[in-house]
């Protein structure tokens, strides 16, 4: 073989390297930043990119989204609680030239404004805000870190805090207020409860007392339901007209007036009074000629005034 034989096939080795040194295939959720000679070419890509080979270097960048979990970070709450917080931060590059010129290390430059966002925001808000409203507590945490990463082509996608480790001290009052809540609802439910149930039945009495035959059919019911459950109970209803009925019947008898010439025989009674209601009793009468209440002597009667007491014995004499 010839030296020139040799020559051409060096070179062609040559140029084959070189061709493949200068042919970068570029995927779609990739792009490469591009210096030549050290200045700033910009970013290119996806597909087929030829860059010239020891002029031109170049740095990949990954457009896909990223996770960054942020270590357990101590702080303390607004109404002064000890508390542990684990996040995780969600982001993804938007503009590959300033996340390669405008910061060294995206990855952790994320992280790092991740854990002091998330300190300084948490330590504003009290305990019970941050367990309660997570959501938008997230939500405002990914709009801080976003703001603070723009600069750098850096878009945060969200962030979510994974863990919030209590004191077992703070565990232990929470579940006593938790314990205590539950009973004031139950408390509450059961007031309603018999709120309601008092107004039915006032409704049910009103019904009752504007329909007399409201009241039979309770009645049988209720014996219905008595013979049911307890056979061997009898039942002997009165209906409450009778009773009614007899009560004023007894408020219509007229009481018995002082005979003529006599006097009453328990010394002291004032003239011409009676003894109200009552059969046996201490009654307070007007005495005459005084024109003011007073207090009769006590007087007691062993029976009942009626006919037969009078007939047996009159607390009436003779002068």
């Amino acid at each position: 073989m010839s030296v020139a034989a040799i020559i051409a096939i060096v070179l062609v080795a040559i140029t084959l390297i070189l061709l493949a040194s200068a042919i970068r295939i570029v995927r779609e959720y990739q792009r490469i930043v591009v210096f030549r000679l050290g200045r700033l070419r910009g970013a290119r890509g996806p597909g087929l990119v030829l860059i010239i080979p020891f002029v031109e270097r170049t740095r990949w960048v990954n457009l896909q989204v990223d996770t960054a979990d942020i270590p357990p970070q101590d702080l303390i709450t607004k109404d002064n609680v000890t508390v542990r917080v684990e996040a995780a931060v969600f982001f993804r590059v938007v503009e590959p030239v300033k996340a390669v010129v405008e910061i060294r290390d995206y990855q952790h430059g994320v992280l790092r404004i991740a854990q002091t966002t998330l300190r300084a925001t948490l330590g504003q808000h009290d305990l019970d805000d941050l367990l309660a409203n997570q959501a938008t507590i997230n939500e405002l945490l990914k709009q801080i870190i976003d703001k603070g990463t723009e600069p750098w082509g850096i878009n945060v996608v969200k962030v979510e805090t994974k863990d919030v480790d209590l004191p077992d001290t703070m565990k232990r009052a929470m579940a006593r207020q938790a314990e205590a809540e539950r009973e004031r609802r139950a408390k509450v439910i059961a007031a309603e409860g018999e709120f309601q149930a008092a107004e039915r039945l006032s409704q049910a009495a009103g019904v009752i007392n504007r329909e007399h035959g409201a009241l039979t059919l309770r009645t049988l019911q209720t014996l219905a339901e008595v013979a049911t459950e307890h056979n061997s109970t009898l039942v002997f209803p009165i209906p409450m007209d009778m009773l009614d009925a007899l009560r004023e019947h007894q408020r219509q008898i007229p009481w018995p007036a002082r005979p003529a010439g006599r006097e009453w025989s328990g010394g002291g009674a004032p003239e011409g009074k009676r003894c109200l209601r009552a059969r046996s009793c201490s009654v307070t009468v007007m005495t005459p000629g005084y024109g003011s209440p007073s207090a009769c002597p006590i007087w007691r009667h062993s029976a009942p005034w009626s006919s037969r007491s009078r007939a047996a014995g009159s607390p009436w004499r003779s002068r």
